[in-house]
């Protein structure tokens, strides 16, 4: 391993262990009512009473399960193991399937509504935590978890997935994820967390069906969502893959662009490997537009009104580190090393709080963003601990190929 790298990887493993992780294990644990707190709001005040939502504790789940899975720590793993019960006693609903969308402070269900991009966040950190421990029971509920989305939200006519029912799997008729989002019946953003669960799936469960619809996710993708004019991805489409929306997401992109290749991979589809190679180099080339000399990545962009929002939101400066590294792993050119490196270095310089974990934002002129959560339904440590998990596992595979290269020589 070169000493950039080296110096690069301990950095990140730095960043988890010494400020995120312990954020999350010191001060979210709730030991009144169990599982983990709801909120801490933008000025680190703990809100106790403060509903617990089904994408912070599947993102928990995911976060521990993986970090016990690279570094083996004992903590991690009780952590892992603290979210899978409160999940599973609290969080699936036993009568209609699925899970709900939002509980009370007490762990009583506050919104019963099934999201689809909720469940398949459950199903990615369930196969996580079966990878981490072997937990039969994990897998099965991922497993029925697939087969429930399957059977509720995939479109046989149009193909893709509807976006959300009520708790009796009837589909609503506000299909939003939050407010600030189109109402439309199919959103990039939900494809693309399916297509992020059902890979993790698929690493350790090899159904075919699984592998089908894995692959249609990935063509999907390839052929509605990313736009073949701009390589910028839609993010809203009606319910026959029309376009409904011009805004584009860097953070999306970019995310985008290095889960499609991991989702081909693990498939093992050649032809779908070099498809999403190709894709990916494309897709991170028009995302760089975003990307600002600091080294930071702008939220959007609307190319309709000309309009952009140049606050740096925490979660895609995570996935700016980890897709410019996808791509200087894919064609060895070193400007996306550094450009990984340097947005990094802002988030280092800028972005982490000095009482912990990284704030929400800052702010187009240069503020740190106090307004919005610390820790909250939203904001999860998923992004940024997976930023550091990836980035290691791929410096440490990187310094193998490099060490058999040169036994083979």
């Amino acid at each position: 391993m070169s000493n950039s790298l080296s110096e690069y990887r301990q950095q990140l493993l730095l960043e988890l262990t010494g400020n995120i992780l312990p954020f999350w294990l010191d001060r979210m644990p709730d030991r009144q009512y169990g599982g983990f707190y709801g909120q801490i709001n933008g000025m680190n005040q703990l809100v106790p009473k403060a509903p617990k939502g089904g994408i912070l504790n599947a993102r928990i789940l995911w976060t521990f399960s993986a970090a016990s899975r690279l570094l083996g720590e004992e903590p991690y793993l009780a952590a892992a193991q603290r979210a899978r019960d409160y999940v599973f006693t609290h969080f699936f609903d036993r009568q209609e399937g699925g899970t709900f969308w939002l509980l009370d402070y007490k762990g009583q269900p506050a919104d019963d509504k099934k999201q689809i991009y909720s469940q398949a966040f459950f199903i990615y950190a369930l196969a996580e935590y079966f990878m981490a421990t072997n937990d039969k029971e994990s897998l099965q509920q991922a497993i029925e978890l697939f087969h429930l989305i399957e059977e509720k939200s995939f479109d046989p006519v149009n193909n893709g997935y509807f976006e959300a029912y009520n708790r009796h799997w009837q589909l609503l008729e506000d299909l939003r994820l939050s407010k600030k989002d189109a109402n439309e019946k199919k959103t990039m953003n939900t494809h693309l967390h399916i297509l992020e669960a059902y890979t993790n799936l698929y690493s350790i469960w090899k159904n075919e069906l699984l592998a089908k619809q894995l692959g249609n996710l990935i063509d999907l993708f390839l052929k509605k969502i990313i736009d073949p004019r701009t390589s910028h991805l839609s993010l809203f489409f009606d319910e026959r893959w029309n376009r409904k929306s011009s805004l584009i997401s860097f953070g999306h992109d970019i995310e985008a662009a290095w889960l499609l290749c991991e989702a081909a991979q693990v498939l093992g589809d050649e032809v779908r490997i070099r498809q999403c190679h190709e894709k990916s180099l494309k897709i991170m080339a028009a995302a760089e537009k975003g990307m600002q000399a600091d080294g930071s990545l702008i939220y959007e962009y609307d190319p309709k009104t000309g309009q952009s929002d140049h606050d740096r939101h925490w979660w895609p400066q995570a996935e700016a580190v980890v897709g410019f590294f996808n791509a200087y792993e894919l064609n060895g050119n070193k400007r996306f090393l550094h450009l990984s490196k340097k947005t990094f270095r802002f988030i280092r310089q800028h972005l982490i709080d000095p009482e912990g974990e990284w704030y929400w934002s800052i702010r187009a002129d240069g503020a740190p963003n106090r307004d919005d959560d610390k820790a909250g339904f939203w904001k999860c440590p998923y992004h940024n601990s997976r930023m550091c998990v990836e980035l290691i596992k791929r410096i440490d595979h990187l310094s193998v190929n490099q060490s058999q290269r040169k036994i083979n020589h």
